[in-house]
């Protein structure tokens, strides 16, 4: 008699849409569609890309998603356009034991930076040279609050049992050693930071902030994040307009 054969669960059919690049066919500057990106990648489950040229959008993408800007996804043959509720449910229909859990433990790790790009925006859109130190202070606190927060050890990374106090975190990201929905969140955010600012107002992290030096090149380091990131001059381009000064 035949053994029965275990049942294998088939991979779901997944395509994700995102702004193209300048060039109409590369990774364009859009935060929202590089968070989803590093979650399907995290994931570890297949998935296709297609970039869409918000020049002239295809036809068929006009049928498909009517009215909808990327970030959008078919997800075996279901369309989801809201990138919130995309995310809620990859957590939720892409799950253990098969799929990793991406959810952060702290909820700090959510909001901590929950604030940055709004402070970034307001830099950078700024049309008054003079005017500049008043848009950096805020930004320069909202980036103290994250190198504060990066510092600072975590319950988990506190042994109560080690002669050794650990006054400074060696934790690689925001909530521990492992990527987080929360980093897919505020990465993508904080790398247009570090390329806009510099472009366009000569603004570098401060080397003090050795927290969020720290998390950026642990990022780095990671293909889900290095190889999901626009070319910085695609970040450049989509300032290029706004961050004329006087």
């Amino acid at each position: 008699m035949a053994g029965v054969r275990p049942h294998v669960q088939a991979d779901p059919e997944i395509e994700l849409f995102v702004k193209a690049g300048s060039d109409g066919e590369s990774i364009g500057n859009c935060p929202f569609c590089q968070r989803l990106f590093m979650i399907l990648w995290l994931k570890g489950v297949k998935f296709n890309v297609t970039t869409v040229d918000m020049t002239r959008k295809p036809e068929e993408l006009k049928d498909l998603a009517p009215g909808a800007n990327p970030p959008f996804l078919v997800y075996n043959k279901e369309l989801k356009t809201d990138f919130i509720k995309i995310e809620e449910f990859l957590e939720q229909t892409l799950a253990p034991p098969r799929y990793p859990h991406l959810t952060p433990v702290n909820k700090e790790s959510f909001t901590v930076g929950c604030d940055l790009f709004a402070k970034f925006s307001a830099y950078i859109k700024n049309p008054q040279k003079d005017a500049n130190p008043d848009f950096e202070k805020p930004l320069l606190r909202e980036l103290k609050r994250l190198d504060d927060y990066l510092k600072t050890p975590l319950l988990h990374e506190i042994d109560a049992d080690s002669a050794e106090e650990l006054t400074v975190s060696r934790r690689l990201f925001l909530d521990g050693d492992q990527l987080t929905l929360a980093d897919c969140s505020l990465l993508p955010k904080l790398h247009i930071i570090k390329v806009a600012a510099k472009k366009y107002r000569n603004f570098d992290i401060p080397a003090e902030f050795s927290g969020v030096w720290r998390y950026l090149r642990n990022a780095y380091d990671r293909e889900e994040f290095a190889h999901t990131c626009p070319e910085d001059k695609e970040i450049e381009h989509t300032y290029a307009s706004v961050a004329k000064q006087s």
